[in-house]
Parts: structure tokens; sequence; C-alpha cells
């Protein structure tokens, strides 16, 4: 083999960043602009993607720590499940993975960090953040792809992104196929929206000290007095970084993936 191929490659994949950079270069950089508005975001199409066929659409909102402007950020967790070559083959999709300005957030909520786990006051009545209400334009932007197939819509996040996957599913209802909440919360209240017609797939874990469990815990009990019949795995062993143990279920893109719409969209 050649010297200086052997080079390169160790050069990828041991020195720091290598890997991502590799990755990331697989997501195109775009932005959506709404008035005087922009929102970046990151776009994954399939391999081999055929504008005359139809491909889910993954919708992956992020944490609080990757907010900024940068267009990079937000590629820190969970953007290596969808370029990881066997999902890649396996689950082709659309993957939008958006970025939220860091002086803002994906939920309508008033946070508490004297203590933690953190104290939050959900305000939903105050209608959606701007950042979470121009994530909801690119959504419906995309739904009116001829390539996109809308019975086949998901969203997943994490922390922050894990509190705007319940948001947004209230005020979207009837658009998700399924959605994955990872260490997130909500209003209890609001899953009367979308409990009958969207399975739920939610994470947490135990040792969380910085969205408390329960918070999940919660959201789990308000779905099944509403006769939903939401999966729940609770980690006895993470803190706030469960979304290591999901992305790493073997099942996680098989059974977000399985699930179709059952009820027809707005």
């Amino acid at each position: 083999m050649n010297k200086t191929f052997v080079i390169a490659l160790l050069l990828l994949f041991c020195l720091p960043g290598g890997l991502n950079a590799q990755q990331n270069s697989e997501y195109e950089k775009r932005v959506f602009t709404a008035g005087s508005d922009t929102l970046p975001y990151r776009l994954l199409m399939p391999d081999g993607f055929d504008a005359s066929r139809k491909y889910p659409l993954v919708l992956f909102l992020h944490g609080a720590g990757e907010r900024g402007s940068d267009n990079e950020k937000q590629l820190t967790h969970g953007s290596a499940l969808f370029t990881e070559p066997l999902n890649r083959g396996a689950f082709p999709g659309v993957i939008l993975m958006p970025q939220c300005p860091a002086e803002s957030y994906w939920a309508q909520v008033k946070i508490d960090r004297s203590n933690y786990p953190i104290g939050l006051e959900f305000q939903y009545d105050n209608g959606p953040t701007r950042p979470l209400q121009l994530v909801m334009e690119l959504v419906s932007q995309y739904l009116d792809l001829s390539y996109i197939d809308a019975d086949r819509v998901y969203v997943m996040g994490l922390s922050m992104g894990g509190m705007g996957t319940f948001e947004i599913l209230y005020r979207m209802p009837g658009v998700f196929a399924a959605a994955i909440p990872i260490c997130g919360a909500g209003v209890p209240e609001s899953v009367s929206a979308y409990a009958a017609q969207t399975p739920l797939w939610i994470f947490h874990g135990a040792l969380d000290q910085v969205v408390a469990p329960g918070q999940s815990v919660e959201m789990v009990d308000a779905l099944l007095r509403k006769g939903a019949r939401p999966a729940f795995t609770l980690y006895d062993n993470y803190n706030h970084n469960s979304w290591d143990g999901a992305f790493t279920e073997p099942r996680l893109l098989r059974w977000l993936f399985s699930h179709r719409k059952t009820t027809p969209g707005p």
C-alpha cells in the first residue's frame, strides 16, 4: 500500500476531529429564510438519491450546548447515527439538523438554573419561540417536496431538543409518524393533541442532574392515561448523557423508520 496513503488515513482517523470532519462533510450546509429571520441547518440526503422515489424525513433537534450560528455544533450528538454506513444503507432518509441561536431555545419555557436539576416552567400559551416556528416552517417546506413521504416524517431530539420534540408534536399534530424525545420534558396536558396518533420512544437517565428524570416519567404517565403505549427506557447508570445509550440501541432506527402515519395529516 502506498506510504503516503497510509499516513493520510492515520491522520484522518487518529487526529482529534478527523472522523467528525469526515462525517460533517456529508451534511450539506443550508440556511432557511423567512422574512428577515434565518435558520441555519444541515441536510443529509440518502445515498444514491433518486428524485422519483419517496423518502422518510427525520428532524433532529440538538441540545442547549450546541446552540449558535456556526452551522456546525448541532452535529455534535446524533449526526453520526445517520452517516454510519450500515444505517445509511438500511435506513435511507432525508435528515434535517437545524441550529438554534445561542440566545434562544427550541421550547417555550422559563428555566431556573439556581438549583439542579433545573426548574422548568413551560409557557406554551405564549406560542412557539421564533426558532421553533422557523423549524415548523422548514418542515412544512420539505413536506411540499415530491420525494418526501409525508406518511413517514419523524422527530427526535435531546435535552433542549427533547423539550422541543414534545412541543412540536403538540404544535404540529398529525404530521409526525413517530418521535424520540431524549432527556427532555414537556407539558403533560399537551399530549392529548398527539397521544392517539404518534408513537413515542422516550429515554432518560435515572442519574440525570440537569433535567430530572421525573419530567419524562410525567410525560409517559400522561400518555398512558390518554390510551397511548409509549416505549420508555430509563437507564440506571446514565446522568444527563442518556443519548449515548439511546444512540447505541440496536433497534432505535428500525423502530423509528417502521412507523407510518395512521391518521391523515393536516
